[in-house]
């Protein structure tokens, strides 16, 4: 059953009956993304917030000289969406790419609204992945601003243990905000 892995990302963190899960899953829309498909633009408003099954999503921006910099992976078991866009109902900034074929489970803001009335408990699930997203975000600024490359590297491997050998380096560089030369010398090294 496709909605196996959400179930168990939700139990993590709530306690659902079976009607409960019926509900969950009768909001859920599953998509397939092709490798380099995007599902969300900058510039368009976000809608959905996405569950990862298989496969991997990132999550960049392009600067004023095209130049990409990576904010997130989203591989298996993660959820991936542009929160300011998808809270403000704004345009937002992050550009949402398969890296490849990926299957995904959409919820729309509009059904996250509705499990809020009907399944309370839901608005303890997303707080705490907020939260968490929050502090690791908090934790990403700093690191960027007072680490090595060498240190964030180090914290993207735990962080992202499956993708180390899984992602293109120029992806991991952007990540660690290096170039890829940088990464590469640096990965040399050792």
């Amino acid at each position: 059953m496709p909605f196996n892995l959400l179930l168990n990302n939700v139990s993590r963190y709530i306690h659902l009956t079976d009607a409960e899960k019926e509900i969950f899953i009768s909001l859920l829309q599953e998509k397939q993304l092709k490798r380099k498909q995007f599902f969300l633009n900058d510039g368009e408003i976000c809608k959905y917030s996405a569950f990862v099954t298989s496969g991997c999503l990132r999550g960049f921006t392009v600067d004023k000289n095209g130049i990409e910099h990576v904010l997130s992976f989203a591989p298996p078991d993660w959820w991936m969406a542009d929160m300011y866009s998808l809270i403000s109902k704004k345009p937002g900034t992050l550009n949402i790419e398969a890296l490849e074929d990926t299957d995904i489970i959409l919820l729309s803001k509009t059904n996250q609204e509705k499990l809020y009335l009907e399944i309370p408990k839901f608005e303890r699930f997303f707080r705490i992945l907020i939260e968490n997203s929050l502090v690791a975000n908090q934790q990403r600024i700093v690191d960027n601003l007072s680490l090595t490359a060498e240190e964030r590297y180090n914290i993207f491997c735990k962080r992202y243990p499956t993708l180390i050998n899984h992602l293109p380096q120029k992806q991991i560089a952007s990540y660690i905000g290096v170039t890829p030369e940088f990464f590469s010398r640096m990965r040399n090294k050792h």
